[in-house]
């Protein structure tokens, strides 16, 4: 069976929600809510927590709304993911990456009325208190990973005209300054 460009991002959607199912599952089977196990002591623990809000915990208490906000950036997204580089592998990557994320989020907000983050990075300050980076799961990961694809494919497609193969910013430069002006002609 040959991989369409749909076919490949669908399996990397599918792969990407089938493991952050799995693993909140696995939190969900194996820490109560609020629960801590420290994996690398002052530095990395899995946590149950969960969050009505977006990214950072913004627009807490909100999870109804956000539903509605990530159904409708999942269509709109599925809709016109042909202007997102689809015929690329990197584009196929990260919407993949980008739809079983988003896909992962809102089946938590339906079925458990939050997001469950399990993963929590974080130091110890001098004063023994903790500082860290917001807990996350697999279905952010997925998300924040297709994004920073998106960005890198948008540097890629910018350098690129149409009709030629992609240049780099040395060959840009040298064919604008090889060709003629107007004030040439």
């Amino acid at each position: 069976m040959t991989l369409t460009p749909n076919r490949r991002m669908a399996l990397v959607a599918i792969v990407t929600l089938a493991l952050d199912q799995l693993s909140k599952f696995a939190v969900l089977n194996f820490l109560g809510y609020a629960q801590e196990r420290v994996v690398v002591d002052g530095f990395f623990k899995f946590v149950h927590w969960g969050n009505t809000g977006a990214a950072w915990s913004m627009f807490h208490n909100n999870n109804e709304l956000l539903t509605i906000v990530a159904m409708v950036a999942l269509l709109a997204l599925f809709l016109t993911r042909h202007h997102f580089g689809l015929e690329l592998r990197l584009g196929q990557w990260a919407l993949g990456l980008m739809f079983g994320g988003i896909v992962g989020n809102i089946i938590d907000r339906i079925v458990h009325k939050h997001v469950v983050d399990f993963i929590y990075f974080h130091v110890q300050t001098r004063s023994g208190n903790e500082a860290g980076f917001p807990a996350f799961n697999v279905a952010d990961s997925g998300i924040c990973i297709g994004v920073g694809l998106m960005f890198l494919l948008s540097w890629q497609m910018e350098e690129k005209k149409p009709g030629e193969p992609a240049a780099g910013p040395a060959e840009t430069v040298a064919k604008e300054s090889t060709a003629p002006s107007s004030n040439e002609a």
